[in-house]
């Protein structure tokens, strides 16, 4: 069997929160209890709407946020507890792409400067020169092409795709071998997403990367994806090869995301489309039973609030955590 490169087990992510003046804490419990392997040269697509958790769950990974409780191993370290001294060398080996490249780029550094800077703070190149030339590599490897012609530039200068394949290039020039992508081509205009998500399966090839796709496009999981985790309130509610989950949807909620996504089909000109009705519940105060319950269009009653939180089982070849295929109604 392969050994996983990250392996999560039970972790959670509080936020304490002040509820106004008066009002005492509470806490966002943005994950709570989820337990994930990643294994070397896949890519593991995290799907579900805003606030489901998707994101906290990415950082903690990198340990850009501090988790709560759990762990996360990485290369078959336990990276949970380690201070920054330590974590220090491990980071050129885990690598974040974020969201918006307009923001991720510091408008007053040189294109130049801002890819060859991880090489002289990690330590992998002995100087400025020599950091500048492996910058210049990398340039023309995620095709920003004649790199000389861009060092020198500022970030202004350049068009989004150009710069989420900068964002890409400093990712990549210390050699990790995590990505984690934070939906890398919701910034771009639709002409280029194509593009750019083209680059990171051939790079994903080339340099045998493994990554974390976080996205809520359901069409960017099935190109990129070789497995899809889907989550809801923090949890994880299915999970398995991104073909079977997005084509054979088991849990309620993959099925309302399925059916949320526009399709083009004559057909169905006309045709009311299934809503999901309400919005996702407070993260302060969750439901009781099964968090999806609220507004599940299945739920019956061991999904209620006074019945249990159900957990990952595998049905097929996919893991769901869903009451129905406890109690097959």
């Amino acid at each position: 069997m392969t050994q996983p490169l990250v392996r999560v087990t039970d972790l959670a992510v509080h936020f304490p929160i002040r509820r106004g003046v008066g009002g005492g804490k509470a806490v966002v419990r943005a994950v709570d209890g989820v337990s994930v392997e990643v294994l070397p040269g896949e890519t593991l697509g995290l799907v579900g709407e805003s606030g489901s958790g998707k994101t906290t769950l990415g950082r903690a990974m990198l340990r850009l946020v501090e988790p709560t409780a759990g762990q996360v191993e990485f290369e078959g370290r336990d990276i949970t507890r380690l201070g920054e001294r330590e974590l220090r060398p491990l980071r050129r080996r885990m690598q974040p792409v974020f969201q918006d490249p307009h923001a991720a780029l510091n408008p007053a550094m040189t294109i130049g400067d801002a890819v060859a800077h991880p090489l002289l703070i990690q330590g992998l190149a002995p100087d400025r020169r020599a950091a500048r030339k492996g910058a210049a590599a990398m340039l023309e490897r995620v095709g920003i092409t004649p790199a000389e012609a861009f060092l020198d530039r500022y970030p202004e200068d350049l068009s989004g795709g150009q710069k989420q394949r900068i964002v890409l290039a400093r990712a990549l020039v210390t050699g990790p071998s995590l990505v984690v992508a934070d939906e890398p081509v919701a910034m771009l205009d639709m002409s280029v997403r194509a593009l750019v998500l083209d680059l990171m399966a051939g790079l994903r090839r080339e340099l045998g990367l493994t990554y974390v796709l976080i996205t809520h496009d359901l069409a960017t999981a099935r190109l990129l994806c070789d497995r899809v985790a889907v989550m809801y309130l923090g949890r994880i509610v299915e999970i398995g090869p991104a073909g079977t989950v997005l084509a054979e949807p088991r849990h309620p909620y993959t099925r309302a995301l399925l059916d949320a996504v526009p399709r083009v089909d004559p057909a169905a000109a006309g045709r009311a489309r299934p809503v999901l009705p309400g919005e996702v519940p407070d993260a302060t105060a969750l439901p009781g039973g099964c968090r999806f319950h609220p507004r599940c269009p299945r739920a019956f009653a061991p999904c209620g609030s006074d019945g249990t939180e159900p957990v990952l089982g595998l049905v097929g070849e996919v893991d769901v955590a869903c009451h129905l295929w406890d109690n097959p109604r």
